[in-house]
């Protein structure tokens, strides 16, 4: 198949994987439309306010899920997956698939194009992104856990994880460039890091009303349920 025709198959499936409203069709199956209760949001962390700590977990892994299986599988179809490539068009594509995925979390079209933040789905698109990004995937995840764990507020944890990304990235591909890979690194780290700017930039957007709430100190933790849509 050419790479054109596939390219746009996979990005359109990984769209189309990213807008699966997990969280949602959980909510639904315990008798919950979570975009009646708490902030409305369709993501994860409303499900969590809605029915309690352990489906916020829940509906974050299925969340991930969503992003990294979709980018594991144009990885292998591209051929990209597995080593330091320079920039190419199947690597385009490969990061284009990654994003694809968290705008169709972010931009869900079955709930008119109203989505969740983003964040769970980010990190599974990092992750699929082997081995290039997948560190940057995990260190984002360990701070963003490390960080929900000290303050229990998701918007918080997702915030920090967000602005590290483009750090760590930029720290990962200066030890790389040391090393065999180093012309690919120099070929190909502005790119990565321009796509990590990318994904930390869609995180402080889709959390411009938490940033409000957090300000005024109305920003609810995980766990703190709530009945009415706030």
């Amino acid at each position: 198949m050419e790479l054109p025709v596939l390219g746009a198959l996979l990005v359109a499936g990984s769209f189309l994987s990213g807008s699966i409203p997990f969280s949602l069709l959980v909510g639904k199956v315990k008798g919950v439309d979570i975009r009646k209760v708490g902030s409305g949001n369709p993501g994860a962390t409303n499900l969590g306010r809605a029915l309690g700590r352990k489906y916020f977990f829940v509906g974050f892994t299925l969340d991930m899920l969503k992003g990294l299986v979709p980018v594991v599988v144009a990885g292998v179809l591209l051929g990209t997956i597995g080593r330091f490539v320079s920039m190419s068009a199947p690597t385009a594509v490969w990061l284009a698939c990654a994003v694809a995925a968290v705008l169709g979390h972010v931009f869900t079209p079955w709930l008119k194009f109203k989505g969740g933040k983003g964040v769970a789905t980010a990190f599974g698109a990092l992750m699929g992104v082997f081995p290039v990004l997948t560190i940057v995937g995990a260190i984002a995840l360990g701070v963003y856990l490390l960080s929900l764990w000290r303050t229990r507020i998701v918007s918080i944890s997702s915030i920090l994880a967000g602005c590290i990304l483009p750090v760590t990235t930029m720290l990962l591909l200066a030890v790389r460039a040391q090393d065999a890979t180093a012309a690919l690194t120099r070929d190909s780290g502005p790119w990565y890091i321009g796509f990590t700017c990318v994904l930390a930039g869609l995180v402080l957007y889709t959390h411009r009303a938490n940033i409000a709430r957090l300000r005024a100190g109305t920003e609810p933790k995980i766990g703190q349920r709530v009945t009415a849509k706030a």
